[in-house]
C-alpha cells in the first residue's frame, strides 16, 4: 500500500540573507533553484527568526517556542530532548524521519559530532547525519571529514580554515573577508554538497510505503565565504551593491555597541572595493548553497517523489553582510532578523509573495498540519497553509513578531509590526530602538528619545510585547549595574 500522506523536505541554511536572491528581486544573485521553488510557491518576504543566534533559533525550530520559553539563550539544553518536539509530532503521525548536515543543538568546538547521534534520535529523527558546520570543522570531526580524509582532501580543507582564523588575539582574529579568496577544494567535495548528496542518497533508498519528512541543513552560507573559484567566476566585484554605511542618527542599542567593540574583523576602515570583494564571497557562497538545493530537487524528481512532496525553504537567521558595520548576526536589523521563508507545495502552485509577518514557529506550525500531526502545546506558531490554499487571502497573519537575544540578565526582546520595529532590554523593559520602518527602511534613523514616537512605543509595548513576554520570569535575574 502507498504512503497516502505527502512527503515533506525542510531545507534549511544557515545565516542566509532574505533578499539576496533571484526571486527576491536582488539583480546579481544566480539562485536558479530557490526561483523555481518560489516561482512554483508561496514566498514570505517579512520572515522573522526566533532568535539570530544558531542554537537558541534551531531550539525554537525544533521544539516551537520562543526563546523565553525553552531558555536557551546561547548554549544548548541537552535535556530539552525529552520535553516537545516538532520531529516527534511528525514520526508519531506516520512519518520517516531523517535530518542530513549541521543540526547545531550543541557547540561543536572538537571531538565527534556523532557522538550526539543517540540524542537525535530522541528528539524523534529515525535517521541522523550530523556534521559540524564549516568553521567548527577544524576542530570537529564527522562523517564529512571522514570523506575527505578518504580522498585525501581533509589537510587542506583544514588548512584554509586554520588561514581563515589567522592569528588568534583572544579568540576572536579573522582574516578579512576579502582577502580570503576562494578554497581549493573540488566544488563536490565541499561540505554543503556532501550534506546535498547525502540527502538525495537518502531520499533514493525511502520505500514508497511511508512517507518521509527530510530536514536538510546546510552549513552555508554562514562564512567563511569558501565556494571553489568557478563560483566566485560567476560573479564580478563591479556589479556587487554597496552595504548600508549611511550615517547613523540616534543613539546606538547595548547589543550593537557590543558587537561593535568585540567585532573579531573591524569594517570602519573598509573601502568599497573591499566591501564588493566581501560580497562576492557571500553570492559566490550562496550560488554553491543552490546548487545544492536542486541535487535535492533532482533526487525527488528521479524518484518520482517531487510531485508528492512538499518543499520548504528557511534559515535559522540572516547576514548583516557588512551593513552598518557589522558581519554576521546578534542584532535585530533586518540583515540579522529576516529570513527566507518558501513553501511550495507536491505539484506546485501559482507563485505567491506575501508581506504577512511570520516567524520560525509558523513553520514549525506548518510542517506540523501538513503532516496531520499534533500540534505543539504553548507555541504562538500559526500555520501558513492558508496562504497557499487561498490566494485571496489578505497578507495579515501576526500584528507583531518577536525575536529574542542575548545572556540572561543582558538580554533583549525585539518586535516587528507592520510598520514599526522596536527594540528592548528584556530585564529592564527599556527602549533601545524604535525604527518607523516605512519612511526608514535602512533602519538609520533610531526615533527611541523622539517624543513624537512616545505613544508607537508604548503601544506596542502594552498591546503586543508585554503579552507575548507573559510567561518570562526574569526574578532571578541578577540586576546588571
Amino acid at each position: 500500500m502507498g504512503a497516502s500522506k505527502p512527503n515533506i523536505v525542510f531545507i534549511f541554511a544557515d545565516q542566509q540573507r532574505n533578499e539576496v536572491a533571484g526571486y527576491a528581486g536582488d539583480p546579481v544573485a544566480i539562485t536558479p533553484n530557490l526561483d523555481r521553488i518560489a516561482g512554483s510557491g508561496v514566498s514570505f518576504t517579512r520572515c522573522v527568526t526566533s532568535s539570530p543566534v544558531c542554537m537558541t533559533a534551531r531550539t525554537s525550530i525544533m521544539t516551537g517556542l520562543q526563546i523565553h520559553q525553552h531558555g536557551v539563550w546561547t548554549v544548548s539544553n541537552p535535556e530539552l530532548r525529552h520535553g516537545q518536539s516538532h520531529i516527534r509530532n511528525v514520526r508519531d503521525a506516520g512519518y520517516r524521519t531523517g535530518i542530513v548536515g549541521k543540526n547545531h543543538l550543541w557547540p561543536h568546538e572538537g571531538g565527534d559530532a556523532r557522538e550526539h547521534a543517540s540524542e537525535l534520535l530522541e528528539w524523534g529523527w529515525d535517521m541522523a547525519l550530523e556534521v559540524a558546520g564549516p568553521t567548527e570543522t577544524l576542530l570537529t570531526d564527522s562523517a564529512y571529514t571522514d570523506y575527505l580524509d578518504q580522498e585525501g582532501l581533509l589537510t587542506t580543507f583544514r588548512d584554509y580554515l586554520d588561514h581563515y582564523h589567522g592569528e588568534r588575539v583572544d579568540g576572536r582574529h579573522r582574516i578579512p573577508p576579502w582577502e580570503l579568496g576562494a578554497c581549493n577544494l573540488p566544488p563536490e567535495s565541499t561540505l554543503d554538497m556532501f550534506v546535498a548528496n547525502e540527502s538525495a542518497r537518502w531520499i533514493r533508498e525511502q520505500a514508497a510505503d511511508k512517507p518521509f519528512y527530510l530536514q536538510v541543513n546546510f552549513g552555508g552560507p554562514h562564512d567563511p565565504w569558501d565556494a571553489p573559484q568557478s563560483y566566485r567566476d560567476q560573479y564580478r566585484a563591479e556589479d556587487m551593491g554597496l552595504s548600508i554605511t549611511d550615517t547613523h542618527i540616534g543613539p546606538l542599542s547595548t547589543h550593537v555597541q557590543l558587537l561593535q567593540q568585540y567585532a573579531p574583523v573591524k569594517l570602519d576602515t573598509m573601502t568599497e572595493d573591499q566591501n564588493r570583494e566581501l560580497r562576492l564571497g557571500y553570492y559566490s557562497k550562496l550560488t554553491l548553497i543552490d546548487d545544492c538545493v536542486g541535487k535535492v530537487l533532482a533526487a525527488l524528481e528521479k524518484t518520482g517523489q517531487l510531485d508528492n512532496t512538499w518543499i520548504v525553504f528557511s534559515a535559522d537567521h540572516g547576514e548583516m553582510l557588512g551593513d552598518h558595520g557589522l558581519l554576521a548576526k546578534k542584532c535585530f536589523y533586518d540583515g540579522s532578523v529576516q529570513v527566507p521563508c518558501l513553501l511550495m507545495p507536491p505539484g506546485g502552485t501559482t507563485a505567491e509573495e506575501k508581506r504577512a509577518l511570520t516567524c520560525h514557529l509558523d513553520i514549525v506550525a506548518t510542517l506540523l498540519e501538513i503532516a496531520g500531526a499534533e500540534s505543539m502545546p504553548d507555541s504562538d506558531g500559526r500555520s501558513l497553509l492558508s496562504f497557499v490554499n487561498d490566494a485571496s487571502k489578505p497578507d495579515q497573519h501576526h500584528e507583531g513578531v518577536l525575536s529574542e537575544l542575548g545572556l540572561p540578565p543582558q538580554a533583549y526582546t525585539m518586535i516587528l509590526t507592520d510598520r514599526y520595529k522596536l527594540s528592548i532590554d528584556t530585564l529592564t523593559r527599556t527602549s533601545l530602538e524604535l525604527y518607523d520602518l516605512d519612511n526608514d527602511p535602512k533602519e538609520l534613523h533610531n526615533r527611541v528619545n523622539d517624543p513624537a514616537f512616545d505613544a508607537v512605543a508604548g503601544e506596542i509595548t502594552e498591546t503586543i510585547m508585554n503579552p507575548m513576554l507573559a510567561a518570562l520570569d526574569t526574578s532571578e535575574w541578577t540586576q546588571r549595574t
